[in-house]
């Protein structure tokens, strides 16, 4: 069964496998999905939250993103509900 809500944990990722592992989770993103929450941290810099963030913003499946409470998730709207 696939969630409307599902999360990608790229803690101790470099850029380019954080990429490849959100990519590969947009690409098996069926219509039941509408947000995809990226986990990134934050007390070990901004490094990959800055690269999604900007990486993703003009992505042709994600809608918007949108900022947390949590300074250490960014979620991808792929749809609005």
């Amino acid at each position: 069964m696939i969630s409307a809500f599902q999360e990608v944990d790229i803690h101790g990722m470099t850029k380019a496998q954080a990429f490849i592992a959100i990519d590969a989770k947009l690409r098996r993103a069926r219509g039941a999905v509408y947000t995809l929450r990226i986990i990134h941290g934050y007390h070990g810099g901004t490094i990959l939250r800055d690269a999604i963030r900007s990486h993703y913003k003009n992505h042709p499946q994600v809608k918007r993103i949108e900022l947390g409470l949590n300074p250490g998730e960014t979620d991808l709207i792929l749809k609005e509900l």
